[in-house]
């Protein structure tokens, strides 16, 4: 089953809110109307939903192989869901040792900086950085986590999943990648519900 989708008023040029996006955790978003991919302004074509992104890269792959123009499709995953894993419990000590970790990489660098402009002993410059690093490195750990007052006494990782991807094409190239996808012989599935 194919839907077609216009784009929002956020994603057209010369509207509020054109490609406004806030920055996240990797860092900045493409734009919405860049001129690349099927968001450029011209609708588009849902040809196939599928839940997993290994599935629907392997639709993306196989309209490559078929010199179908993959710069207008677009894989989008759909009913997004940020996932937290706690790693384990965060104290004063297990702060101390984070910290010195971080500070003795930094300690190494500038012990590395120094040492190359060190006439004598440089072996020994180096291992001042990266002592004198990871002991204030250390201290900042336990002083940063003591002052949370507990609010956060957890490590954890986040993940963003989403619950399906669907594969979208430029409008006018759906009858094209459907008729490939037919020789594909992978059903595209749909989710439902969470």
């Amino acid at each position: 089953m194919t839907r077609s989708s216009a784009p929002t008023a956020a994603g057209q040029p010369g509207t509020a809110g054109a490609g406004t996006m806030p920055s996240g955790p990797t860092g900045q978003p493409i734009p919405l109307d860049d001129g690349r991919g099927p968001q450029s302004g011209r609708p588009t074509v849902t040809i196939g939903s599928y839940p997993d992104y290994p599935s629907a890269q392997r639709v993306v792959d196989h309209l490559a192989d078929n010199r179908f123009p993959v710069e207008q499709t677009a894989i989008v995953g759909t009913n997004l869901t940020l996932v937290e894993t706690v790693l384990g419990r965060m104290n004063t000590g297990r702060a101390a040792l984070a910290g010195a970790g971080t500070g003795a990489w930094f300690g190494l660098f500038i012990g590395l900086l120094f040492g190359i402009f060190t006439a004598g002993n440089w072996v020994a410059v180096i291992l001042v950085g990266l002592v004198v690093g990871a002991v204030w490195g250390a201290v900042f750990g336990a002083i940063a986590h003591s002052m949370t007052g507990g609010r956060r006494d957890f490590t954890s990782a986040s993940s963003l999943r989403a619950g399906q991807y669907a594969v979208i094409v430029d409008a006018q190239l759906a009858d094209r990648a459907q008729e490939l996808l037919g020789r594909m012989h992978l059903t595209p599935t749909r989710r439902t519900g969470g």
